[in-house]
């Protein structure tokens, strides 16, 4: 578990790493956890009342339990067609309609996030083509804005056809984790996240979804999350670093991506 402080200290000790030319992005993520009682049953019906997303799921299994309203599908394959939409840039939502376009129009002309969208972009492309027919592989659409509660994110659509011999766990593992939840390039990034964090992350940043036959069915990444350990609750979110991050203001962004998750705990405490 990393404190505040030992967040921003993680975060400068990857940006020394960028400036050295090791990496071009690492995902660094924290965790925050609480003593709950009774079921995530009505955690997950207040989360998907304040933070309604594409992908909503709720499973336990034994006395573990995971709860979520994820934004990011990591794959859907329907038909013979591969799609993945990485998103990458965030900002908060406004409390006021100007305040919210102001933050939208800020996230949609910097030129840091759409730097680190367009290579996360090109990492989906790669990692799309190790299971797609070479050539089919697209960006349907670029960098478009999706809203939620709490945050707005730049969101993208790449899509591609899946090559005959390969199957929906050959796609799991070809996209699995996303560069989205960990950094480019990805071996490297994966490496520095488990020295950095101190931490396992378990089932955050996987996938959670369903299967309906050897090539159909999706997924989502499991992001946006609580998972609950008997009776400890935890929640976790990243922030993307690059060469011109803040080490303050990515700590923000967790907070921000937090958000949701804590006020729907703070509503099923308060009954």
């Amino acid at each position: 578990m990393l404190s505040s402080d030992e967040f921003v200290d993680a975060v400068n000790k990857v940006l020394e790493y960028i400036r050295s030319g090791y990496a071009f992005q690492v995902v660094l993520s924290r965790f925050e956890r609480f003593t709950v009682s009774g079921s995530l049953i009505g955690f997950y019906l207040a989360l998907r009342h304040i933070n309604p997303s594409p992908y909503m799921y709720f499973m336990r299994i034994g006395q573990k339990a995971i709860a979520g309203a994820s934004p990011e599908l990591l794959f859907a394959i329907s038909n013979g067609v591969v799609e993945t939409y990485p998103i990458a840039g965030t900002r908060p939502r406004g409390k006021t309609f100007e305040e919210d376009r102001e933050l939208e129009e800020e996230l949609v002309n910097s030129e840091k996030d759409k730097a680190e969208h367009l290579m996360l972009v090109d990492l989906a492309r790669n990692d799309m083509g190790k299971i797609c027919i070479p050539g089919s592989v697209r960006v349907e659409k670029l960098m478009y804005v999706e809203k939620y509660s709490h945050v707005q994110h730049l969101v993208s659509k790449v899509v591609g056809v899946l090559r005959k011999r390969m199957d929906f766990i050959d796609t799991l593992v070809a996209l699995l984790p996303a560069g989205t939840v960990s950094g480019a390039p990805k071996p490297f990034a994966i490496n520095l996240i488990e020295e950095l964090e101190t931490f396992k992350r378990g089932p955050y940043a996987g996938a959670v979804g369903y299967i309906t036959s050897p090539k159909s069915g999706e997924m989502a990444i499991a992001i946006r999350s609580a998972f609950l350990y008997s009776d400890i609750l935890r929640i976790q979110a990243g922030a993307g670093i690059v060469y011109e991050s803040k080490p303050w203001l990515e700590l923000e962004e967790t907070e921000h991506k937090l958000a949701a998750l804590k006020k729907a705990l703070k509503l099923v405490e308060s009954r």
